[in-house]
């Protein structure tokens, strides 16, 4: 007869193990073969970690950071609930996955997005709106030693213009070093409508305000159609979603108008009669939504 050890053996106590028919072996001293059992040779099991340590190791490879409704609500997505809504709702991302509750995000690493729009969830991250005046250029540096839009905003954190405005044009221009909302609204797929006021030269007639609207040729191409209404003689006021070089003065231009002054007075949602040129002011919460909300949803068609 033999005998093998139990497999559920407690692991801190080995085993002896029959491997033989008795009645073929010498019994010993206390009446038992000596060499009926053998040592296990295997090695015991080992002891499962605490509980505590097994959470440890667990909550290690789960996101750390802040709870992502506490991200959004401080960025100004609305109370924590509402901002749970949105979660639920399957309108936030992270990294390219739909967002459940509780999930947690690393403001250095993370990218979210709500309706398919990043949003910025670093810290330090600035919006400044400027009133460009005349003689200052759209550029970070220039070489011929000329004022940019950047020294005129605070120097840290460093920020960048969102698209540009001519030297000779003035207006409202964004700055910030949020580069995805910024791509997002420069880029002509994404890009939010701008305003333009422009004095030209004599009354532009029907035929010139229909051809501005439906689209003007150009060296690099006609443009995309826009909104142009004349409301005191020789004043145009001009929207459009492109970004070309000079685009308004061109368009003008073309239909026998040039232009003698030109004003951006809105970017997308974002217009201030009050602000003086030369003047800027940082955005508050609520515009800065309102402009993640403006460049949401499906892109537009490149003409």
């Amino acid at each position: 007869m033999s005998w093998r050890r139990s497999s559920t053996a407690c692991a801190s106590i080995r085993r002896l193990t029959p491997v033989a028919d008795p009645d073929d072996l010498d019994p010993g001293d206390d009446g038992w073969p000596t060499d009926w059992f053998e040592e296990d040779s295997e090695s015991p099991r080992e002891l499962e970690p605490p509980l505590w340590e097994q959470w440890a190791a667990t909550s290690a490879t789960l996101p750390q950071g802040e709870r992502l409704q506490k991200v959004l609500s401080t960025r100004g997505f609305g109370s924590r609930r509402v901002c749970e809504d949105l979660i639920s709702a399957g309108r936030v991302t992270v990294n390219g996955e739909v967002a459940v509750l509780g999930r947690r995000v690393d403001a250095e690493v993370d990218q979210v997005e709500v309706d398919g729009v990043p949003i910025g969830v670093r810290a330090g991250l600035k919006y400044y709106l400027l009133n460009k005046p005349v003689g200052v250029v759209t550029t970070a540096s220039d070489p011929q030693g000329r004022p940019t839009v950047v020294d005129i905003v605070p120097a840290e954190p460093r920020v960048y213009p969102v698209g540009r405005l001519d030297v000779a044009t003035e207006g409202l221009l964004l700055l910030t070093n949020d580069g995805d909302l910024a791509h997002r609204l420069a880029h002509p797929s994404h890009g939010v409508d701008k305003e333009y006021l422009a004095e030209v030269e004599g009354n532009v007639s029907g035929g010139g305000l229909r051809r501005l609207r439906e689209g003007v040729e150009l060296d690099d191409g006609i443009t995309a159609p826009a909104k142009v209404s004349q409301p005191n003689p020789g004043i145009l006021r001009i929207t459009i979603h492109e970004g070309r070089n000079r685009q308004v003065r061109r368009m003008c231009e073309a239909v026998g108008h040039p232009v003698t002054r030109l004003i951006r007075v809105r970017i997308g949602p974002l217009r201030d009669p009050q602000l003086r040129p030369g003047e800027w002011r940082e955005l508050d919460q609520s515009e800065v939504i309102t402009l993640v909300e403006s460049v949401a949803g499906a892109p537009r068609r490149i003409r």
